[in-house]
Parts: C-alpha cells; sequence; structure tokens
C-alpha cells in the first residue's frame, strides 16, 4: 500500500485538538486513531506496538541480527489536527494528472490558485491530494504518520538490515503538549527524526526559541459622565500597549529568522481586557530582549495608570534546537545524503515555529526535522501529492540504511 492510500483512511478520523483541554489527549477522539495504527503496526509485525493512557503510540523493530551495536534510530510524528475547519469530517479528494493550474475545491467556492501558491506549477503531472474546500485535509501530520507506516512496511518487506528502529505517534501537537508525556527511555531511540515538515527534502534543525505571552489589564469603570481623572477603560489600555510595540515585528512583515510579537487574541470592556500573544525569535539573545521589552512595557503601564493595571504572564514554549543538534550534526549530513540517494535534492531551511522534536531535542532525543511533502497546512487550501509522499519513503528508507551501515557516535563514524 502506497503512503498516500494510506493518508486517505486516516484522514477521514477526526482528531482535532482542544486547547481548552486540560486532559492527555485534549479529545478523546485521538484514541481512535491511535488504536486503529496499533492494530495496523501489529498486522506489519511489530510485536510491541500499544497505545498508553496518554494516547501515545510506541512501538519498535528489533535490530536485524548482527547490527545490535549500530545506532538506534527512531521516526515520530503526530495524530492531531488543528481544530479550525474542522467542523465535519474530512472528505479527501484525488485529482490525478493535475494540471498544475487553477483547481476548484468541491462546492466550497475556494479555489487552489497558482496565483497564492506559485509552487502548484511544479506539482503538474503529479496526483495532487486536497480536501473539499470546505475543511483541513490533516495532512499536518496524519502524511507523517502514513509515510511512518509505508516506511515500516518496506523494510519488512524488503528485508533491509537495519539497528533497532523505535516508532511513535504522539497526541496534541498542535496544541503545544505533544512532548509532555513522551516518554523517552520507553521509546528506546538514541536519536530520532520527526516527520511534520513541508515539501520533501525539507531538512530543519533551527527553530523559533517560543513563549506565550498574556496582559491582564484592571480598569476601573464608573459612569461616563463623572469620569474625569478617575475612569481607566482596560480596552483602550489594551490598544495602547499593542500600539506601542513595533509595528515591523509581526509575522506579516517578517521572514527567515526574523523574530515578532503576534497578537493572537484580545478581548475585553471598559473593566477588564486580555492580550494574548505569542513570541518568537531564533536568536537566543534576541528572544530575551523582546521578553524584557514585554515586561518594560507592563511597568510603563503601571506607572502611567496605576500599579496593578497590568499583569504580563509569560510562559515557555519551547527552545531552538540548534544547540542540541550540532553537537550530532551526523543527523543532518545523513538526512542529505538520504535525499541525494532517493532523488530529492534536500533543502535545510528555519522552522518559523516548532515540532514536537525542539522539546524533545532539550529532553535528551536530540530530534531534527523532515519534510512530508505537503503545502498549506491548517487550512481548506492544504494539499499534498501521492509521489512526494512516495518520494519522502524512499528519504527515510535511505535514513535507515545509512544508519545500518555504521555506528555513528557524537558524528563521528566508529
Amino acid at each position: 500500500m502506497r503512503a498516500y492510500e494510506r493518508l486517505l483512511k486516516y484522514v477521514q478520523i477526526m482528531t482535532p485538538g482542544d486547547e481548552n483541554s486540560e486532559t492527555t489527549p485534549s479529545s478523546r477522539c485521538q484514541f481512535t486513531l491511535a488504536k486503529q495504527l496499533v492494530e495496523e503496526m501489529k498486522e506489519l509485525g511489530i510485536e510491541d506496538a500499544k497505545v498508553d493512557e496518554k494516547c501515545y503510540v510506541y512501538g519498535s523493530i528489533p535490530a536485524t541480527r548482527g547490527y545490535e551495536d549500530r545506532t538506534r534510530i527512531g521516526f515520530i510524528a503526530h495524530m492531531d489536527t488543528v481544530s479550525d475547519f474542522m467542523e465535519h469530517p474530512v472528505r479527501p479528494a484525488v485529482h490525478k494528472n493535475y494540471d498544475g493550474g487553477r483547481l476548484i475545491l468541491g462546492e466550497s467556492g475556494r479555489v487552489l490558485d497558482p496565483e497564492m501558491f506559485a509552487h502548484l506549477p511544479e506539482l503538474k503531472g503529479r496526483t495532487l491530494i486536497t480536501s473539499d474546500g470546505t475543511t483541513i485535509l490533516g495532512a499536518d501530520d496524519k502524511a507523517g504518520v502514513a509515510e511512518i507506516m509505508t516506511l515500516i512496511s518496506r523494510i519488512q518487506e524488503e528485508r533491509i538490515p537495519h539497528g533497532k528502529i523505535s516508532i511513535a505517534f504522539t497526541p496534541d501537537e498542535e496544541i503545544g503538549r505533544g512532548a509532555d508525556a513522551f516518554d523517552v527511555q520507553a521509546f528506546g531511540a538514541e536519536y530520532a527524526y520527526t516527520v511534520d515538515g513541508g515539501a520533501e527534502g525539507e531538512i530543519e534543525y533551527e527553530n523559533f526559541n517560543a513563549c506565550e505571552a498574556v496582559f491582564h489589564i484592571r480598569g476601573v469603570n464608573v459612569h461616563p459622565g463623572s469620569a474625569k481623572n478617575i475612569m481607566i477603560n482596560a480596552g483602550a489600555v489594551a490598544c495602547e500597549i499593542q500600539s506601542l510595540l513595533p509595528e515591523r515585528e509581526t509575522p506579516a512583515c517578517t521572514e527567515g529568522y526574523e523574530g515578532f510579537y503576534h497578537l493572537i487574541r484580545m478581548s475585553g470592556s471598559c473593566e477588564k481586557a486580555e492580550l494574548v500573544y505569542i513570541v518568537r525569535d531564533h536568536d537566543a539573545d534576541k528572544f530575551e530582549a523582546r521578553i524584557q521589552t514585554l515586561l518594560q512595557l507592563a511597568e510603563q503601564i503601571n506607572q502611567k495608570y496605576g500599579e496593578g493595571t497590568a499583569e504580563l504572564q509569560i510562559r515557555e514554549q519551547y527552545r531552538n534546537m540548534a544547540e542540541k543538534i550540532k553537537p550530532c550534526f551526523h543527523l543532518i549530513e545523513n538526512a542529505k545524503k538520504a535525499c541525494r540517494l532517493a532523488g530529492v535534492t534536500p533543502r535545510i531551511q528555519p522552522i518559523r515555529g516548532g515540532t514536537d522534536g525542539a522539546r524533545l531535542s532539550f529532553m535528551g532525543l536530540p530530534c531534527p526535522n523532515l519534510g512530508t511533502g505537503g503545502y498549506a497546512f491548517h487550512g481548506p487550501y492544504e494539499h499534498i501529492t501521492a509521489e512526494g509522499m512516495d518520494c519522502v519513503v524512499d528519504i527515510l528508507l535511505q535514513i535507515v540504511e545509512q544508519y545500518g551501515i555504521r555506528r555513528e557516535n557524537g558524528g563521528k563514524a566508529e
């Protein structure tokens, strides 16, 4: 079975994460896919496949006899999706021999257009997979799941010699909790790759340092007819805070390694208001400077309107995995070689976001990220090609072969 055929099955199982939930997994529906994957893994010969009480799926392929001393490598993908555009189950659509031009997405009124997505002509002649335009597709990251499952099948069918291979599928990555209950020791790998990126051939080992920053603003609400020198309008203070941040340091004005402040939600009235930001920067010093800017802004508001007007809460989300990957750079070199052997040009680029791998790297499991072959994630224009997914499976297979050739230790072949 090809990877895209697995994808078509998986995307029809709804698995949106719920950021308002305090449980793990955040939504019980994720267990449906998890249990199905365990059954399929066992059918593929993975005897220790299991799903734990937190909805983490684990399994492993024992080393080929005589290869027990090879590097223990792992592959990880996440089962959950974003909750946006998920009012009903996904209805995937397969467009064979795509012509590279405008494509009407069902009866949604949406059109996949090269004017919006300049790479589309490059996909001409491929089998393009989309939703019907009313939901996301869910290739983020069920494409990664499907590709890893297909990898397992290929390894078994082709009898490729290898060291121990560990597999894991996680819940709740999309709400930033994918690594919360990950059992690194039980996973049993020395190194791993998340398969959770964009186009085939992408290799990512640098991501943002990230935090969430929330301003809680307390106003003073009195009758407007007698408000002079008394009223403090919390909603207006919230607008003032936003206006004091650098206008050009937002996602809409930045790219590459450039960081930003992103206002993701605001609410309020005269009496109270709230601003929720995500703050990002690749450079650790610049990231810390951004946090200091917010702290100084809160102090400035309190000096102007009175102590307690603005309360700032900052929660670290993840850090740049580069510092954990660089000491074991064989992960990147072997991925690049695997791409070339699979006939794909490797493309190393920074992640303008984060992955489970970023947190896992700081939990003792160095874990860069690989592309899945997909595009336009998190929205109804999401798409992927069957051929791109085949290429990713070939890349993963070549990585397995690279680590089966010799043992890697601190980046040096033994």
